[in-house]
């Protein structure tokens, strides 16, 4: 048996539809579409460790690597007399240590945020990783490079202190640091010096009419990471992580930026 029961509507009439798909409560279930390829972190070139010897230091034989290098003999230019051993020459030995360090960082990523999370954050924490290994390692190469004595001030200043808005790299400086490699016997890279430098030197250095560009002068193969062009015997590599000064031994209001020129 089935009761029927009548109901007058227009009871309801004056009480809210809470149920509507239009109530502000669901908002949250209004949700923006996630792509799910993340937009990739633009970086620098890591140019500094290209150009450097590697050594491997054998396992359980310690900390420090020893680089031994013999000293050339002057040119012998006394003549010698027939039948008399002349005094002779000893070997002179002077050594280059270097000693391993460690560097790391670590993502501490939760169980509950790996299971619902929409992106995948154990690949991204290790990409992130990886950037901050070749930047860390990058930086510290490029430190012990630039603590080299052998400085080349541009415009003629006499140093660090000295420089002004107008001392930009030249050619002529970079010729003037060529004739001074070349002086000392220092090998050449592949045929080239070369030299690092950031963004704004080169901006400065290409306008030159002396410049050419990395792609008429090599093969695509055979340039350097982050290679730009070539003047004056050297090929510039480009990187925005090439060291700038920013301390009280610059002038002040000014930045000096430091141009790594090497030799093989």
């Amino acid at each position: 048996m089935f009761e029927i029961t009548k109901l007058n509507l227009q009871l309801f009439a004056g009480v809210p539809n809470t149920n509507a798909t239009t109530d502000s409560g669901l908002s949250a279930e209004n949700k923006t579409h996630y792509d799910m390829t993340l937009i990739d972190e633009a970086g620098p070139y890591l140019v500094h460790d290209q150009f450097g010897q590697k050594r491997p230091i054998p396992r359980n034989g310690g900390k420090k690597i020893e680089f031994r290098k013999y000293a050339s003999f002057p040119k012998a230019l006394t003549p010698i007399t027939e039948g008399v051993t002349p005094d002779g020459r000893k070997l002179s030995v002077t050594t280059i240590e270097a000693e391993v360090a460690q560097y790391g960082d670590y993502v501490t990523l939760s169980d509950v945020l790996d299971l619902t999370a929409i992106d995948n954050n154990v690949v991204e924490a290790t990409k992130q990783c990886g950037r901050q290994a070749g930047l860390t390692l990058d930086t510290v190469t490029r430190n012990v490079l630039q603590s080299g004595t052998n400085v080349h001030y541009c415009g003629g200043a006499a140093g660090r202190d000295s420089l002004t808005a107008d001392s930009t790299l030249k050619v002529k400086d970079v010729k003037k640091i060529v004739a001074t490699l070349k002086a000392a016997n220092a090998p050449k890279i592949n045929g080239s010096y070369v030299a690092i430098i950031h963004p704004y030197v080169a901006h400065d250095l290409m306008s030159d009419p002396e410049w050419i560009d990395a792609h008429k002068y090599a093969a695509p193969e055979n340039i350097y990471e982050g290679e730009i062009g070539k003047v004056a015997g050297v090929r510039f590599v480009e990187t925005s992580e090439a060291k700038i000064y920013k301390d009280s031994t610059c002038p002040a209001g000014l930045a000096v930026f430091g141009c790594l020129f090497l030799a093989d």
